[in-house]
């Protein structure tokens, strides 16, 4: 009896000893999680599995390879073999609640599986605490004073003002410029007109001198001896400008001697 049951022992050593796998996985609610097996060289081509069960005997199997690298997949479970490495990995996805159980990675062979025993936990899912900020944005508007009459009038009305406040600017701007002008071009025509005058004129050394009205002048000669004899004589006299007016009469005396 004791001898059958170390035969026993001594058999599920030496297959966990071909296959080996992490002993406690876990994982969140609506999570996922992966379990990586290791195997020995010898049994690369064969079938590997994952069974559910806390009962090696009993378990049942979820998935299962096909002896190759392909990769297999079934409800919320998948399982791949990597041949090179010696390894094989199940990815459990969607978890719920309900899939915390033990579980089994195992090789299919001749008279008796291998497999190794692996405890899943389910974790609750963890708690998000959402922080809303709520933001309030206060518009403030000025709206304009109701006006009677369309909104065209208005923007009319506007352009009109625009209008008249570049008229008014413009306006006297350009008679100023115009008067400007105006007063310089008097000026140049009365400079000229000057120059003209100046220039048509004579100086009072080539000016003609102008004649006077005939002057008369008596003229008495004086003899010894004799009665004195009186002419008249009639000449003209040129006006100097320098002289005086007044002078309108000359008296000249000759005496013989």
């Amino acid at each position: 009896m004791y001898l059958l049951v170390f035969f026993l022992l001594l058999f599920q050593l030496s297959g966990s000893a071909d296959i080996m796998g992490p002993e406690a996985v876990r994982g969140p609610v609506g999570g996922s999680l992966t379990v990586q097996c290791r195997y020995g060289p010898k049994w690369k081509a064969y079938s590997k599995w994952w069974c559910r069960g806390a009962q090696w005997s009993s378990c049942r199997i979820l998935i299962q390879t096909i002896g190759s690298e392909q990769e297999v997949k079934s409800d919320r479970m998948s399982i791949k073999d990597n041949q090179k490495s010696f390894t094989f990995t199940v990815t459990m996805e969607e978890l719920r609640r309900n899939d915390a159980d033990t579980y089994w990675c195992g090789i299919e062979r001749s008279g008796t599986d291998l497999g190794a025993k692996v405890k899943v936990t389910i974790d609750p899912a963890p708690t998000t605490v959402s922080t809303t900020i709520t933001t309030t944005s206060t518009t403030m508007s000025t709206e304009p004073a109701e006006t009677k009459g369309p909104p065209t009038e208005t923007s009319h009305h506007s352009r009109g003002s625009t209008n008249s406040l570049k008229l008014s600017i413009l306006i006297p701007l350009i008679l100023a410029v115009l008067l400007l002008l105006l007063v310089t071009a008097s000026l140049l025509a009365l400079r000229k007109m000057k120059r003209q005058k100046r220039a048509a004129g004579t100086s009072p050394e080539q000016a003609p001198i102008p004649k006077e009205d005939i002057s008369y002048a008596a003229l008495s000669l004086e003899l010894l001896n004799q009665e004195p004899t009186y002419c008249n004589m009639n000449y003209h006299v040129a006006r100097v400008p320098s002289r005086s007016h007044e002078e309108s009469m000359e008296y000249s005396s000759i005496r013989r001697s």
